[in-house]
């Protein structure tokens, strides 16, 4: 067979998505000079080297092109994932950077890639002129969520569908699929809290309880518990007995934000150390274990390159203390960004949330995603069931030119946004933003809960994910890609 040379790509983890044949598969990248109009991409007789020479003209003999084609899920191996990175590495992507990082948007990915693609709102992904042959590798990556394959073999000139067990992001660090060569998650921290269940969630989302731990222990995801927070204010603290993973209590929240110097290792706590912090909601600001060096902590990890999910009333990382008298603990930039009337009644029952497509560059994307087959969490565009007693209205609006807003509360036009994302530092050009933060009013735990001072997982439900589950899985997973993208 006639055989061209394809120039080894230097791309961006930014993709473009196009809907090919009736599925919105992620469109493939391949070279400087990509595509042309009539969607053929064009080939360069440029140096080329190791597994990027192995590229067979297939166009020019009348054929379709060297292809393969997949769809990317959530660990569950249920929930299908946008804007997830599909790409042929070059060389060698090397291992990870431990703890937090700065990810723009205009880095390149890891190992040199000669052909990406990212996934549609169905998960779904093609990468056309790749290389054939034997050994092919493959990487599927959002953020430090990672599958690398070695596809034993591919055909020149023929289409490969990939078994899903080869494109689900990982479980754990030993969830190895027939073609698999390694597997990586990210570094989490969960702080669990009296009012939510956030820790439940990542369960649904098919995590191995083996990794489910806290801090000193190996998995990759840390349980903490605010046990200073006074009345009520602490959710699960220990582990069951006889759980697959984590033993005896633990640590506490108050440990894991008070540094993010990075200078202690894994096993002091320090935010740093992590790439996403989750802090669910505890039922109350609960100022007293957050103080003014807390504040300052979250907002300098978030600046670094750090991811942070926070449910209600952690809303106090944003605005500050409102429930002290003196209300002086607040951290620099983000009050300005949201107002929040820190109000506790529950808006009316059986209240639907309405995703925001209006000031949001993902929010037409998001919405396509909820009503996706395999995902079914709206029912009718744009509505979001939420379970009665856990839908909130503590923020009444943000400041739209440096905010993204992902839900509003009902009726549509309401200004009350419910789920909103910024990214950090706030203060300076969007293209120098690392880190990112998402507020939540609209609590996960419809069907589970975190018993005060109780155990994990015996408020856990093992029911299906929830409407309102199943959007903020889209944000939890969302919250790894890159940062530094403009506002639109």
């Amino acid at each position: 067979m006639d055989r061209i040379r394809l120039r080894p790509l230097l791309f961006a983890s930014v993709g473009v998505v196009a809907a090919l044949a009736g599925a919105s598969c992620g469109k493939t990248h391949s070279g400087d000079d990509q595509a042309g109009n009539d969607g053929s991409n064009q080939f360069h007789q440029d140096a080329c080297a190791g597994i990027g020479c192995n590229i067979t003209n297939c166009q020019g003999m009348g054929m379709q092109p060297t292809s393969i084609m997949g769809t990317v899920f959530a660990p569950n191996g249920k929930l299908p994932l946008y804007d997830v990175n599909v790409y042929i590495p070059g060389s060698d992507p090397g291992a990870f950077t431990d703890g937090v990082q700065c990810s723009r948007c205009s880095d390149a990915l890891p190992g040199n890639p000669i052909v990406t693609a990212v996934t549609g709102t169905d998960g779904s992904f093609e990468l056309d002129n790749i290389p054939d042959g034997d050994n092919i590798p493959v990487v599927v990556t959002i953020g430090k969520w990672r599958r690398q394959l070695v596809l034993p073999h591919v055909g020149a000139c023929t289409q490969t569908m990939i078994a899903n067990a080869d494109t689900t992001l990982p479980k754990s660090r030993t969830d190895m699929s027939p073609s698999t060569k390694s597997v990586d998650l990210p570094k989490i921290a969960v702080s669990t809290g009296g009012a939510d269940a956030l820790e439940c969630l990542i369960r649904k989302l098919g995590i191995d309880d083996k990794e489910i731990s806290t801090l000193g222990e190996d998995g990759q995801i840390h349980l903490y518990a605010d046990t200073k927070a006074k009345n009520g204010g602490e959710g699960a603290a220990s582990f069951a007995g006889g759980f697959a993973g984590g033993t005896g209590k633990f640590a506490d929240s108050q440990t894991l934000w008070g540094t993010t110097e990075g200078a202690g290792g894994s096993n002091n706590g320090d935010l740093s150390t992590y790439d996403i912090v989750i802090l669910s909601c505890e039922g109350g600001q609960h100022e007293e274990t957050k103080n003014q060096a807390a504040m300052d902590n979250l907002k300098a990890y978030a600046d670094i390159g750090g991811r942070v999910f926070m449910s209600h009333w952690h809303n106090i990382w944003i605005e500050g203390d409102t429930e002290n008298s003196d209300g002086k603990t607040k951290p620099m930039v983000w009050p300005a960004l949201a107002t929040f009337n820190d109000n506790s009644d529950d808006p009316p029952k059986n209240t639907v949330d309405v995703i925001d497509e209006t000031h949001n560059p993902k929010g037409s994307d998001f919405a396509t995603w909820m009503q996706d087959p395999q995902v079914m969490g709206s029912t009718t565009r744009d509505d979001i069931a939420i379970e009665d007693g856990t839908q909130k209205e503590t923020c009444t609006s943000v400041e739209d030119a440096n905010v993204e807003r992902w839900v509003n509360l009902a009726p549509a036009g309401s200004d009350a946004p419910q789920m909103f994302q910024f990214e950090t530092p706030n203060e300076v050009d969007p293209s120098n933003r690392c880190g990112k933060v998402v507020f939540s009013d609209m609590h996960v735990s419809g069907d589970s809960s975190s018993p005060h001072g109780g155990t994990f997982p015996t408020g856990c439900a093992a029911s299906d994910l929830t409407p309102q589950e199943k959007a903020l899985a889209f944000m939890f997973f969302d919250i790894s890609s890159c940062a530094g993208a403009p506002i639109e």
